[in-house]
């Protein structure tokens, strides 16, 4: 077996205690001379208490495995949540300097463009009452979840091919799926430029051929929450959101079609390295330069894959405005998204007058007030950010800091992050019992399986509110409003 095999099969696990630095209360690094391959430094935005739990695991070995990769600059940076994944680990962040820097699928992730969609419902909790159940479940009866399960049509290959293209605008202007102030509430306002379906497979087209509008399995969910508490009332008013007001946050991507994308390409690349002359510590950041044949026409694929996951959270937002229409009786036009963010993505940007590939895995943009790509209106107050936390707990909402632009390529993180794998998870609580904890606080669940609960369950992630707090005092984001779920959707 060749040299190359050996490390692809056992990348170097490295303890990381003795050279890991704190550079504030806040910032761990690990130097770019703590391997002989890294090419800057690795920065971890961290507490000591998260930062004890990366240290047990692989997470810090696979950031300093992405400070290795051809062309990255400055720093490659770990969130709050971060822990392992796919190559790279998840809440990691790295970019490389164009055109001659690698992009990597891995550094997107199989789920391109995971992301989140936050709606705001014109009631308050307190009047809900017995109206809750029935809305959540009626949400769960009309919105498909699980692996493999269809969304509300199946789409003929034009059809698919212009979601592909314009993403959900397409659905909004054509369909009348929406209404336009949801594409001014969208990341990229709901379409990647660059996209090219001829560079998506059939495999991957007939993957999601009938996928559109469903939210998937995993750790997706659509959840309806209630506005618990206001920290920054201007921001939390531009926002739209109010003390005791019900939102509800979709969480899903691109389904088999972005897996099926990520796989095609991470393939083809790992063909392509020794052409290239790029070694790697671990295969699966197999990449290719962006201005390659296969980097470019990765980009257009992912763009494909991006601009379906926004079209997928644009049918599932009108499926919750219509169930709120039927059993709350609420105009639809009066349920405004507040916004939609993209938190698995490689993006092409202007950071400190160099182009950049800038790859966000399980990381969302941060981008602080008067940055040219936050909506107008949100302008004042910088972009907005979601942290989702877990089943019975709570999220937040936040709002993008100035100094993430220097501190992390404007990037925040996208969640509370993974503390126990799924299997170590089903391990140590039963779903029919976490079924029964989450119903004695109020909580509304609609979950088909046991084991697809367990999965999920709180013990499972770290604690979102520590996570939130370290977002806010390391500069990345500042913490704009609490919410607590009432009902939960999930497979």
């Amino acid at each position: 077996m060749s040299k190359e095999a050996v490390m692809a099969a056992s990348p170097p696990v490295f303890d990381w205690r003795s050279v890991v630095r704190a550079i504030d209360e806040w910032t761990f690094e690990l130097p770019r001379t703590a391997r002989e391959d890294m090419r800057v430094p690795a920065r971890v935005y961290a507490d000591e208490t998260l930062l004890a739990a990366m240290l047990e695991g692989e997470a810090l070995t696979q950031l300093a495995n992405v400070a290795t990769l051809p062309g990255v600059v400055d720093c490659v940076y770990g969130m709050p949540d971060m822990h392992e994944g796919y190559g790279f680990p998840v809440g990691g962040v790295a970019a490389t300097l164009l055109p001659d820097g690698v992009v990597s699928p891995g550094g997107v992730g199989f789920d391109i463009n995971c992301g989140v969609r936050l709606m705001a419902l014109p009631i308050a909790a307190s009047d809900l009452g017995k109206d809750l159940e029935p809305f959540v479940h009626e949400l769960s009866r009309s919105i498909p979840c699980g692996t493999g399960y269809g969304g509300r049509w199946s789409l003929t290959d034009a059809e698919l091919d212009e979601v592909l293209s314009a993403g959900s605008p397409q659905l909004v202007r054509a369909r009348g799926l929406g209404i336009e102030s949801d594409v001014a509430n969208t990341e990229s306002l709901g379409c990647m430029p660059g996209a090219d379906p001829t560079k998506v497979s059939q495999r991957a087209k007939d993957r999601g051929q009938n996928q559109l509008g469903s939210i998937g399995a995993g750790n997706h969910f659509v959840e309806v929450q209630v506005v618990e508490r206001i920290n920054e009332p201007r921001a939390a008013e531009a926002l739209g959101l109010v003390p005791n007001g019900v939102t509800v946050l979709i969480h899903t991507g691109s389904r088999g079609l972005g897996h099926q994308v990520c796989t095609d390409y991470v393939k083809l690349m790992d063909g392509r390295l020794a052409a290239y002359g790029i070694s790697l510590p671990d295969r699966q950041l197999s990449c290719a330069p962006v201005s390659s044949p296969e980097g470019t026409a990765y980009l257009a694929a992912m763009a494909c894959a991006a601009n379906f996951a926004w079209a997928n959270r644009q049918v599932i937002a009108e499926t919750v405005r219509a169930t709120a229409g039927r059993l709350l009786h609420v105009a639809g036009d009066e349920i405004r998204t507040v916004y939609d963010v993209a938190h698995n993505i490689a993006k092409v940007e202007q950071h400190g007058g160099r182009l950049l590939c800038v790859h966000r895995k399980g990381a969302t943009r941060a981008f602080g007030p008067d940055h040219p790509d936050v909506p107008p209106h949100y302008r004042a107050i910088g972009q907005p950010v979601f942290i989702p936390g877990s089943m019975g707990t709570a999220s937040w909402v936040l709002a993008g800091d100035a100094m993430s632009e220097t501190r992390s390529w404007g990037s925040a993180c996208h969640g509370a992050g993974r503390a126990l794998s799924r299997h170590d998870a089903k391990a140590q609580v039963t779903g029919a019992t976490l079924r029964r904890e989450l119903e004695a606080q109020g909580i509304v669940v609609r979950c088909p399986t046991h084991a697809g609960l367990a999965e999920e369950a709180p013990l499972a992630y770290k604690d979102v509110d520590r996570v939130a707090e370290v977002v806010e005092r390391a500069r990345l984001a500042r913490r704009v409003a609490r919410l607590r779920p009432l009902g939960v959707i999930k497979a």
